[in-house]
């Protein structure tokens, strides 16, 4: 728990001594929320009213912060990635063109709407549950600017639940999920925590918020992880028969038949050779290429998607995993962008 949570927490433990009544702390918490989910909607409404302006966009990737940290089961250093994914985005160290051509100071082809304020809320003493709320309608809130569509800087990887739920419930119907990670993430409910960045695609399969969930890059599962994959129908390709899969990962064709595709990267999916700035380290894992060329190739309409499990406190002195961090949301913006 990182010590503004901690603060917060005790906070509110000494009003509760104090019999302060409960509806009084739910009203100031009601207040925060919502000054919380106005600044999202204005500044969706201010970029959306922008692009539309400018004209010519079908889908705009348009970034959104939530630097949630506190479900991870290790280290919560996920927390402070978003804003240092930003700044290796437009360090001035490479120009602004993706590898597909397309040009990143476009504001059509990526826009920014800023952060859920995910700490300031804990700091009121908002439970999970409804944090989780927060996220789904910040999500939301950005979907409704059309042509805007949500690209998720995390945080951990509890985040995804949350965001995929709005994207579902949005578009009216399930996505298909392409998930590169180390990890499954698919525990019923690790260490007894429902929204453990351990469990978050259990939640989104029990929501039925996917049709189909392809994990790629896994090298750390257990039983429980092979077992939860065979109950949801999970197509699980772990490291060990890569070779053997490479070619069909490499030209997937996904999203027929549902509302889209939703891609899910989890930094550690790649050997910490190329990204050693995550929580937890597994090595033998996807080259930068291997990633590359899955999302390069892939046929299907990305109608969300995220990057976490970037670690700052990890990271290289010249922060290197950082700019990988921003790579992949640069690579996700041309996949997304229209």
């Amino acid at each position: 728990m990182s010590r503004i949570a901690r603060r917060g927490i005790h906070y509110l433990q000494r009003l509760n001594a104090s019999n302060v009544s409960t509806a009084l702390l739910e009203k100031g918490q009601n207040r925060v929320i919502e000054a919380s989910l106005t600044l999202i909607r204005e500044r969706a409404k201010l970029k959306g009213e922008l692009v539309r302006a400018l004209g010519g966009a079908i889908a705009c990737p348009s970034l959104l912060g939530v630097p949630l940290g506190h479900n991870s089961s290790f280290l919560q250093g996920p927390a402070f990635a978003p804003p240092r994914i930003r700044e290796a985005i437009w360090c001035g160290s490479t120009n602004s063109s993706t590898e597909e051509g397309k040009e990143l100071e476009d504001p059509r082809v990526l826009t920014d709407v800023g952060d859920v304020p995910v700490q300031e809320i804990r700091d009121c003493g908002v439970d999970d549950d409804r944090l989780m709320n927060v996220i789904s309608e910040s999500v939301k809130l950005v979907m409704e600017e059309a042509p805007l569509r949500p690209l998720v800087l995390g945080g951990d990887h509890s985040i995804s639940y949350p965001v995929v739920r709005a994207v579902s419930e949005k578009l009216g119907g399930p996505v298909d999920i392409l998930h590169l990670d180390a990890h499954p993430d698919i525990y019923h409910c690790f260490e007894g925590n429902k929204y453990s960045h351990a469990s978050s695609f259990a939640r989104i399969m029990e929501g039925g918020y996917a049709r189909r969930l392809l994990q790629v890059g896994i090298r750390s599962i257990t039983v429980e992880g092979r077992e939860q994959g065979k109950k949801f129908g999970v197509e699980q390709y772990e490291m060990r028969t890569f070779s053997r899969d490479r070619e069909y990962l490499e030209n997937l064709k996904l999203g027929e038949g549902v509302k889209g595709v939703y891609v899910s990267i989890d930094v550690d999916c790649l050997d910490p050779a190329f990204a050693p700035g995550v929580s937890h380290i597994e090595p033998g894992g996807l080259s930068f290429r291997d990633v590359l060329n899955i999302l390069h190739n892939l046929q299907g309409d990305i109608v969300a998607a995220d990057v976490v499990e970037f670690n700052p406190q990890r990271d290289t002195v010249d922060g290197m995993t950082a700019m990988v961090a921003a790579k992949l949301v640069r690579e996700l913006t041309a996949k997304i962008a229209k």
